[in-house]
């Protein structure tokens, strides 16, 4: 029986841990957190693309594994906030206006029905030696005028997808798992682990 492919997910968040162990499984993929492998690392997340942001925290975090390394960088771009915004500052954009709580409220007063997206950009780091694959999910939607669900994390409260009149925190996480941007670029991954017979 083949052994399944070891992969160490370059992250402190273990809710993107959670979210891609459920989107994995069923696959010969093995993910393991940063806490799994004693692994300390928070590199400075400097970049000016989630694609460089990604490939920082993989670089940093593949200098203690042998292991390939997967890392993600993901933000939400709120159209009535200027052009990709607040995108790669997604996360310091919450803190600097007080929480993730406060920030929310303050888009469903302010931006509500703009037109918005989340993008994750996944970089994989020595499949091969030296080797480097980028895979980038994208769902559209809008800012919802109320703050709704309980599931998810982050924005998931008050971003609606295209097709659907509920935030994604009012999904299940099933029903999440098939639809996020993170599925998508998981699932644009496993595609390439599979054709390229890795798993």
């Amino acid at each position: 029986m083949k052994e399944k492919l070891k992969i160490c997910v370059a992250t402190n968040n273990e809710h993107k841990v959670g979210e891609l162990r459920a989107i994995f499984n069923g696959y010969d993929v093995e993910l393991y957190s940063l806490k799994d492998l004693n692994i300390v690392v928070d590199p400075e997340e400097n970049g000016k693309t989630y694609a460089e942001n990604a490939y920082i925290k993989a670089k940093a975090t593949s200098a203690f594994t042998s292991i390939p390394v997967l890392s993600d960088d993901s933000g939400i771009e709120i159209d009535a906030l200027g052009d990709h915004f607040p995108g790669i500052y997604s996360s310091r954009y919450a803190t600097k206006n007080g929480g993730q709580e406060v920030t929310n409220k303050m888009l469903v007063e302010k931006c509500a029905s703009s037109k918005a997206r989340f993008i994750a950009h996944f970089v994989l780091l020595n499949l091969e030696k030296g080797s480097r694959h980028d895979f980038e999910g994208i769902v559209n939607g809008k800012v919802s005028s109320t703050i709704e669900g309980k599931g998810g994390f982050g924005y998931d409260p008050i971003f609606v997808p295209d097709g659907y009149d509920v935030t994604i925190a009012s999904l299940s996480p099933e029903e999440k798992n098939h639809i996020s941007h993170r599925y998508r670029a998981s699932i644009a991954l496993l595609e390439f682990l599979k054709n390229e017979k890795y798993i």
